[in-house]
């Protein structure tokens, strides 16, 4: 059971993470100290995906699952509703550089915002 709920806090964190990286940006356009946790978790985001690297919450999640002595994610909410977000059927290297560069439009976007209130704050002072 201890190992089962650690497996499913740690999809609960990489599903925050992934959406921390997609929209922290939002974040910064109100706290802008946020700046220095999103642009390091946006590089590791758009590398993952644009490199094709391995999570390494990804062995850490299974290890747990198997001393959980479970094989699969069923029968819980968090494996039944969350990892198929986490993990897509038929997430192709190709989906993964589209999923890269809506996180480069939304980021890239968002921050743009943030350089011209931050240009305007400093001309109007």
């Amino acid at each position: 059971m201890f190992y089962s709920l650690m497996a499913d806090g740690v999809v609960v964190f990489h599903l925050s993470f992934i959406l921390f990286v997609m929209l922290g940006a939002l974040l910064v356009l109100r706290w802008r100290f946020f700046v220095w946790l999103h642009l390091p978790a946006v590089a590791w985001g758009m590398a993952v995906e644009f490199l094709h690297l391995y999570c390494p919450l990804t062995p850490w999640e299974n290890a747990l699952r198997v001393k959980a002595g479970a094989s699969g994610y069923e029968g819980d909410f968090v494996g039944h509703y969350l990892i198929p977000l986490i993990y897509p059927q038929g997430l192709t290297p190709q989906i993964q550089i589209a999923l890269g560069f809506v996180v480069l439009v939304v980021n890239l976007g968002a921050y743009l915002i943030v350089i011209a209130r931050w240009r305007r704050r400093h001309r109007a002072g």
